[in-house]
């Protein structure tokens, strides 16, 4: 387990949020900044309780105070710069690149590859462990939808395009339990060749497109 810093200031964060009136303020001062008094009228809380809270979150570093420029014997209390960064629970990883890898490489790591390529700057590629002839109709007609350009690069196998120092994600369950060492990550897509229809391709577009804004800005060119 992490125990560096920025690794022990998440778990104390996590800890303050944990009550639900702390939450419920950082939820208030995520709209605006509030004096102690105008919490308090808010909440319904005795200013006692609201000090205790206040003192909590900002031992946390979620949030600070400061005078108001107009009744100096009054404060307000607004959310820290960059209290809420890194509570989203995972890592941030390095990577020179990322390869995408499903069992045909006609359908969701090719889509994955285009997606990212939309998302973020570090390179990408995909390949297969049994690659089609072609790419899947399907996936290029809902990337079409969406206005992705999928690569003019025909499936490829995984031999032929893997590095070393990859950052591989396997976006089929068949190719991460055919190869349970290969992948850094999975993501288990269901096959929309299965159902060769339009709402299954949809569905895996949507599928891989949340995930990788998820994992894009995790991930740092190394």
């Amino acid at each position: 387990m992490e125990t560096d810093a920025a690794f022990r200031a998440r778990v104390a964060k996590h800890a303050a949020l944990a009550d639900p009136a702390r939450l419920r303020i950082v939820d208030l001062l995520t709209l605006g900044d509030s004096s102690p008094t105008e919490l308090q009228a808010e909440l319904g809380m005795a200013s006692n309780l609201l000090s205790h809270h206040l003192r909590t979150l900002e031992g946390a570093g979620l949030c600070r105070r400061h005078r108001s420029e107009a009744d100096k014997r009054r404060t307000y209390i607004r959310l820290a710069p960059g209290a809420l960064d890194g509570l989203v629970p995972g890592r941030d990883h390095a990577a020179r690149r990322v390869l995408f890898v499903c069992t045909h490489n006609s359908a969701r790591s090719q889509l994955a590859t285009a997606l990212w390529q939309q998302m973020s700057h570090i390179p990408a590629a995909s390949a297969g462990t049994h690659p089609a002839d072609r790419i899947a109709p399907g996936a290029i007609s809902v990337a079409g939808r969406h206005g992705v350009e999928l690569a003019d690069v025909p499936p490829r196998r995984l031999g032929d395009v893997a590095r070393a120092e990859d950052f591989v994600v396997t976006v089929c369950d068949n190719a991460h339990e055919e190869l349970p060492d290969l992948g850094r990550i999975h993501w288990s897509v269901p096959d929309p060749l299965r159902l060769n229809t339009d709402a299954a391709f949809e569905g895996a577009y949507a599928d891989i497109a949340g995930r990788i804004s998820d994992l894009a800005p995790r991930l740092h060119a190394a």
